[in-house]
């Protein structure tokens, strides 16, 4: 086959690994400040997604304009499932701490079953079978806003712990809570607001994954696990780390896809993953304990 058809089906996957590697983003920021693994993580995704549903076929708002919207109400989730709750099992084994939010990942899906059933659901969009034509690429259209929407969010993520008070407050709480408690920082309250960025951050990822897939209850473990992957691929704690397995597995997936068969992409990206743990245990951009 001509180059131009591997070239297209690539930044396809490049597209939809952008979204992949921000939905991953917030599993590793909660991660890297809390030391907590989201096992709900997926779950909050899904919300997110069935948010810019109802968005999209009651009110007739494109995902992307409901996007912030969903961000501020998993946000609120986020925020008030870690001071609610999760606070409360910060010290504790990590084994109940693994049971808690598997739990709460479970209410979660059982809700949403029963809320809007076992079907598939998707968002109608105006461009969905349109293209944009970029040199020798054809891409759809709705990958194209996925992507650069991702992309777009995942760079205020990272202005935002970088320059403002509150982001340096946080990396402060990551790199050592009790130096951070000694100078008064409130780190509980760090917590909660990292905890709900991090589900922000997924429900926008969710928005953003309408305009690629259908969505159902049952996504939501595929989407706790795949982010997992990206995050142990990119390095835990890494948020360059999680684009940049978001990436390579969106691209992963897409050459199966296309080359073997479609079935075949999840092979691949556990493949990706077991040659990263050989080869680089702490990850591509991870640091070494």
């Amino acid at each position: 086959m001509p180059l131009d058809f591997y070239l297209n089906v690539a930044a396809g996957g490049l597209l939809t690994g952008l979204v992949y590697g921000l939905a991953a983003l917030g599993l590793s920021v909660i991660f890297g400040v809390v030391r907590i693994v989201n096992f709900a993580h997926g779950e909050l995704m899904v919300i997110g997604m069935y948010a810019a549903v109802l968005a999209a076929g009651s009110l007739g708002i494109d995902p992307l304009l409901a996007a912030p919207v969903v961000a501020a109400l998993l946000f609120a989730v986020g925020y008030g499932l870690q001071r609610g709750l999760i606070n409360r099992f910060i010290d504790r084994p990590d084994h109940m701490q693994f049971i808690l939010l598997v739990g709460v990942a479970m209410v979660i899906v059982n809700g949403l079953l029963i809320a809007f059933g076992p079907d598939s659901q998707s968002a109608q969009v105006p461009y969905a079978f349109d293209a944009i034509e970029i040199g020798p690429l054809l891409l759809d259209t709705t990958k194209v806003y996925a992507g650069v929407g991702a992309l777009a969010v995942a760079a205020l993520l990272f202005l935002f712990f970088r320059l403002s008070l509150t982001g340096k407050a946080i990396r402060a709480c990551s790199d050592n809570q009790l130096g951070a408690r000694v100078v008064g920082l409130n780190v509980e309250r760090l917590y909660a607001l990292t905890f709900g960025l991090g589900a922000a951050t997924a429900g926008i990822a969710g928005c953003l994954m309408t305009l690629l897939v259908d969505v159902r209850p049952q996504l939501a473990p595929e989407y706790t696990l795949l982010s997992f992957i990206i995050v142990i691929v990119g390095g835990l704690g890494s948020m360059g780390g999680a684009l940049l397995g978001g990436v390579l597995i969106g691209i992963s997936e897409a050459m199966a896809g296309f080359l073997i068969l479609p079935s075949m992409k999840s092979m691949f990206s556990y493949g990706l993953l077991i040659l990263v743990l050989l080869l680089r245990p702490q990850g591509l951009l991870g640091k070494r304990p």
